[in-house]
């Protein structure tokens, strides 16, 4: 993998002066510095981060002093790309019901496969250990699968995505989430996207981009140089993919849970199929809500089809959402709270990464507590 992060300065100049990057500073609080432009609207520009520096009123030097700084800290996980759901690659999300005294043990196991991208401990079902898998077709998603089955000695759940609601890992910052948050969120219809026509072109920019944007002046031509192509044509595929909206967000990714989002719960409900898409357009309507999908049943023993993510900071926000849900029709049939992030970084459609990427350490929720770490 190509480490992306730039030699971090401890002083850089700003608006004229220098700035201390360890010393408190307006322009160092993760709320002014990820605003929209920097989580969704990243510029397809030769020199983006010239073009956002301005908007903040800082020097190009002191914005890529301040990203290498909260990479190398753990706040943000790369500058890249998120892909809408089933238009590259395949992926979904699985489960396994483990005995807590192999469920540490095993979950390393899980993590250590290089198609699993995310994996967490939830409580609140049998169900607990929690992890999404990709590959670039779904025979390889199969396989993987397989693999982990025979390491856990039994066969996970396999819950692909049917319809999305809303997906949208853009988190709010700062003393008024409210209106951050009403920035972030844009109402847009959500409509299956025909897959593209990828080449082998495509698929080394898709790697490429899965290491995430060099913290360099010109971004664009390193990811260019990577994937062997021409800075032009980079620039102009990126481009193509977010109009189509292959691309659904191009920004930095932060790790939310070290600026604050410290829980989730995973909320689920068994909703008749005739109603199940109306009750989902309405739950993904919520500010609360950070993703809301349907995803298969699977018998008695997992019979839900209809689930939401809550990214809420403590306890008592986490009850202020749960409300909001019952208000909006029903409060979950089951709720799955996370105890502990064994793993968490982008998907890699593309390719393996070279190392694993374990989440940031986090510590078990209490079993009275409906939130948790995500």
């Amino acid at each position: 993998m190509t480490d992306t992060r730039a030699a971090r300065p401890n002083r850089c100049g700003s608006g004229g002066q220098t700035l201390d990057l360890d010393a408190p500073h307006a322009l160092c609080a993760p709320h002014v510095l990820y605003g929209p432009a920097m989580q969704r609207d990243f510029p397809l520009d030769e020199r983006p981060y010239r073009l956002l520096a301005r908007q903040l009123g800082c020097t190009e030097q002191t914005l890529l002093g301040l990203l290498a700084r909260d990479l190398e800290a753990g706040r943000i996980s790369r500058i890249g790309a998120i892909f809408a759901p089933n238009t590259i690659g395949a992926s979904t999300l699985a489960a396994l019901a483990l005995d807590p005294a192999r469920l540490d043990a095993l979950a390393r196991r899980v993590s250590a496969h290089p198609a699993v991208s995310h994996n967490y401990a939830r409580e609140g079902h049998a169900y607990n250990l929690w992890f999404v898998i990709g590959a670039r077709a779904r025979e390889r998603l199969d396989a993987a699968l397989r693999e982990i089955a025979e390491a856990a000695g039994q066969t996970p759940l396999d819950l692909p995505l049917e319809r999305e609601f809303h997906i949208d890992l853009g988190f709010a910052l700062g003393p008024d989430a409210e209106a951050a948050s009403a920035a972030l969120r844009r109402p847009r219809a959500v409509t299956a996207l025909a897959r593209p026509q990828l080449g082998a072109q495509d698929w080394r920019l898709i790697g490429a981009l899965e290491d995430g944007l060099a913290l360099t002046p010109r971004p664009y031509d390193e990811l260019a140089r990577r994937a062997g192509m021409a800075p032009g044509a980079t620039l102009a595929r990126l481009a193509q993919w977010r109009q189509s909206g292959i691309i659904r967000r191009l920004g930095v990714v932060l790790h939310h849970r070290r600026l604050g989002y410290a829980r989730n719960l995973m909320c689920v409900w068994d909703w008749p199929d005739d109603q199940v898409d109306a009750f989902g357009a309405r739950l993904a309507r919520l500010p609360c809500v950070n993703l809301c999908y349907r995803r298969p049943r699977r018998g008695a023993g997992w019979p839900y089809n209809l689930f939401v993510m809550l990214h809420p900071r403590d306890a008592q926000q986490a009850e202020q959402f749960l409300q909001q849900l019952a208000q909006a029709g029903a409060a979950p049939h089951c709720i799955l709270a996370g105890q502990t992030c064994y793993k968490q970084r982008g998907m890699r459609y593309a390719g393996e990464p070279e190392r694993p990427a374990p989440c940031a350490p986090s510590t078990p929720s209490a079993a009275s507590s409906p939130a948790a770490p995500s």
